[in-house]
């Protein structure tokens, strides 16, 4: 009677772990199906490589991303448009002004005046949305503060 009990006991076993090989053999020759007969430890000899020049890469472009990044900051990255009838009822809105800032919005502000006798362009710096040398008109506050 301890002899079935053993031997039962010893099937059950083979047939659990028949199944897992049996599991694992399949999980093998699915992995190998598409490697074109080559040796699975060349594959991962391979991918081993592949990934240590893939993090060189990576490392890389991270690296270059990151000098992007601060390039960027000095360029003109919001732009801002008003116009403006700087002679009151006698004309109509055909002057503007434009600014044209960076990040941390500093940059330039392009003024354009249209008279009757033709048009007068000024400029003027911008530090942190202030006037640099001179101080800034409403309508150069406004196109700074429009600016997107």
């Amino acid at each position: 009677m301890v002899a079935y009990i053993v031997a039962g006991f010893f099937f059950i076993w083979l047939v659990i772990l028949s199944y897992f090989v049996f599991r694992a053999k399949n999980h093998y020759h699915k992995l190998i199906k598409h490697t074109k007969g080559k040796n699975i430890e060349e594959i991962l000899d391979k991918l081993v490589e592949n990934d240590s020049v893939f993090h060189k890469e990576l490392d890389t472009i991270k690296k270059e991303l990151h000098k992007l990044t601060l390039d960027s900051y000095g360029y003109f990255q919001k732009i801002g448009i008003v116009r403006f009838n700087p002679f009151g009822r006698t004309s109509s809105d055909q002057s503007f002004v434009l600014s044209l800032l960076n990040n941390e919005d500093s940059g330039v502000i392009i003024n354009f005046i249209y008279t009757h006798e033709g048009i007068r362009v000024y400029t003027k710096k911008v530090k942190k949305g202030k006037g640099e040398e001179y101080e800034l008109s409403d309508e150069e506050k406004h196109a700074v503060k429009n600016a997107n």
